[in-house]
């Protein structure tokens, strides 16, 4: 017999405040090699790393009004 495993709480569950703080931390980094002058391609690699953290907030909301509005896909249990 398998043992029932509880479900995480909401707060452990949320993927919300780990992308927001990669989020900064990359757009942070962007700003700390501009300033002093990093190389080009790293300044790159940092905005682009912010500009797909914002892209997961978006794809999150996107996927958070459809689970509300109750039109999602085959995924369950999004939010």
């Amino acid at each position: 017999m398998h043992p029932v495993v509880p479900p995480l709480p909401r707060s452990l569950a949320d993927p919300r405040p780990v992308v927001g703080v990669g989020t900064v931390i990359w757009f942070a980094a962007a700003v700390v090699l501009l300033v002093a002058g990093g190389p080009r391609v790293w300044i790159w690699a940092c905005l682009t790393g912010g500009l797909l953290g914002l892209i997961g907030f978006a794809m999150m909301h996107w996927q958070g009004s459809a689970a509300r509005r109750g039109t999602r896909g085959p995924q369950r249990d999004l939010f």
